[in-house]
């Protein structure tokens, strides 16, 4: 069954092309995380929230890479990071065109 991570915290930018910029290399290493099968990388400037949503192979993976990216993240100066991990339900996903 595979695993949905949402994570949120406070960021000041950069935004859009600029933030594509100086993140590409984190993307990449991202992409080979262990379970990770995407991410869907979120930003808000009006908020000054920035995040993503995960989808992992499995519950643990998960967890591990929240436990290392919240880390990371307080590492490079976020005071805040919101993490949640929830079950997909498969079945009522396909239903609604979920990239599963």
């Amino acid at each position: 069954m595979p695993y949905l991570l949402q994570v949120d915290f406070p960021y000041p930018g950069p935004w859009g092309d600029e933030m594509t910029l100086v993140m590409t290399e984190l993307a990449q290493s991202i992409s080979g995380e262990p379970g990770l099968l995407w991410k869907i990388w979120t930003e808000n400037q009006n908020a000054g929230e920035a995040g993503g949503v995960y989808l992992f192979t499995d519950q643990a993976s998960a967890q591990a890479y929240l436990e290392m990216h919240t880390k990371r993240l307080m590492e490079f100066g976020i005071p805040t990071v919101n993490g949640k991990i929830f079950a997909v339900n498969r079945d009522l996903s396909l239903i609604d065109r979920a990239p599963l």
